[in-house]
């Protein structure tokens, strides 16, 4: 074992990542019977052991991924140390508790519509979803291929960037040099049938043909879109925050990024990635007739309707969406948005309350799942009730590590 930057840290893992030996069980009873222990790790998991970390267990998870709860109707629900009575957030719900609880110092989680970043603006932890394709899948059970990412949270940003300087290696300087010096293939081959989502090259190429220099003072777009949609005492909260961030930007400025309005994208976000989740796990399904939640079954109820119908319309829109955010950020600017509408709901509630803040937090997070974006997010406190809240960094394609190092700067 290679001992390097993270000599002497703890971490723990999402339960979908293979540790070698170990079955994981993707938060439901019926995935662990089907599927065999992992012959190997995975590959962020062996890079960060090769580094020097420990490794100390493996974290709940919503079932198979599908969620921004935490809830889990057959193995509970893992307690919020930093907001009593509230759901942790999901579904990387047990990584954001582990590092929020003081149990590891870093944690791993997946990133497919929100599932590193809601958690950890509800449990008060800095939490990062890296540039699509970034970070490597290998050995990662996957939920829609064109919108999974291998995330992780920290309780520093100082140990985020660290955690970043170890995952995000092999793409190695290229993610510091100019944004024309950075390839990011988004194509996604199809499971089973062909519904995968696929973000065209140009998206990427677009923005390649924008020279930069690298700056440590970025401007901030503050998304006018997304900043409508928070509570009262949420704005107050990331008022504070965001004056942080404004102290060391170069600029600010109120963009307006989504003439559709984000209701329209978070509805082709949740199409295509509905889509995919049937593509890849919908023969497992059907073979195995598994014992889901009922907000878990009714998703996938709905996913398997996707089937068969035609998403040209909403592939498009993805495409010239990421486009237009990809130019947008290639001068080395950044958006700024609040990670989630509110403080984490209580525990228990019900499901239509649930799903309207499951709608609210997708919004928000949808914008950087749709563009491949890399977005950190920060903890910020409520100052009357002293609750959670996450203020949100959204950097340029490729552009992981400028933004990690920039947040570890300004943020510290």
């Amino acid at each position: 074992m290679d001992r390097g930057g993270l000599t002497g840290l703890s971490f723990a893992v999402k339960d979908v990542m293979a540790v070698a030996g170990h079955r994981s069980s993707a938060g439901n009873p019926d995935w662990l019977r089907s599927h065999p222990p992992a012959g190997q790790h995975a590959a962020a998991v062996s890079k960060l052991l090769r580094a020097g970390a420990s490794l100390h267990g493996a974290t709940h998870t919503d079932e198979l991924m599908y969620s921004l709860g935490g809830e889990n109707h057959h193995y509970g629900t893992p307690l919020n140390p930093r907001a009593g009575g509230r759901i942790p957030g999901g579904s990387s719900s047990g990584s954001a508790v582990a590092v929020a609880s003081g149990s590891v110092d870093f944690a791993l989680g997946t990133d497919t519509g929100g599932s590193v970043r809601v958690p950890s603006a509800y449990c008060g932890v800095y939490g990062f979803r890296p540039t699509h394709g970034a970070v490597e899948m290998e050995g990662v059970i996957p939920l829609a291929p064109g919108f999974d990412t291998v995330g992780w949270m920290a309780d520093s940003a100082e140990l985020l960037e660290r955690v970043g300087g170890v995952l995000l290696e092999s793409v190695g300087e290229a993610l510091l040099g100019d944004v024309g010096e950075v390839v990011q293939e988004d194509s996604v081959a199809a499971v089973g049938q062909t519904t995968a989502t696929v973000i065209e090259d140009e998206a990427c190429d677009a923005a390649k043909r924008v020279l930069v220099q690298p700056s440590s003072m970025p401007k901030l777009h503050l998304v006018t879109e997304g900043w409508q949609l928070i509570e009262a005492e949420t704005a107050a909260a990331l008022a504070v925050g965001l004056s942080r961030l404004q102290a060391g930007a170069a600029a600010t400025a109120e963009t307006a990024i989504a003439p559709e309005g984000l209701k329209v994208w978070m509805d082709t976000f949740r199409q295509l990635q509905g889509a995919e989740i049937w593509a890849t796990h919908g023969a497992w399904v059907a073979k195995e007739q598994p014992a889901f939640g009922p907000d878990i079954a009714a998703r996938f109820l709905w996913a398997a309707g996707l089937s068969g119908q035609d998403h040209s319309a909403a592939r498009q829109l993805r495409s010239a969406i990421a486009a237009r955010l990809r130019l947008l950020l290639a001068d080395g600017s950044c958006l700024v948005v609040p990670t989630v509408p509110g403080p984490a709901p209580l525990r228990g509630g019900d499901l239509q309350q649930l799903e309207q803040n499951r709608s609210g937090a997708m919004m928000l997070s949808c914008i950087a799942g749709l563009a491949g974006l890399p977005q950190v997010t920060l903890p910020v406190t409520a100052k009357g009730s002293g609750l959670p809240l996450g203020l949100s960094v959204i950097g340029g394609c490729g552009q992981d590590l400028r933004l990690l190092s920039w947040i570890s700067r300004v943020w510290s």
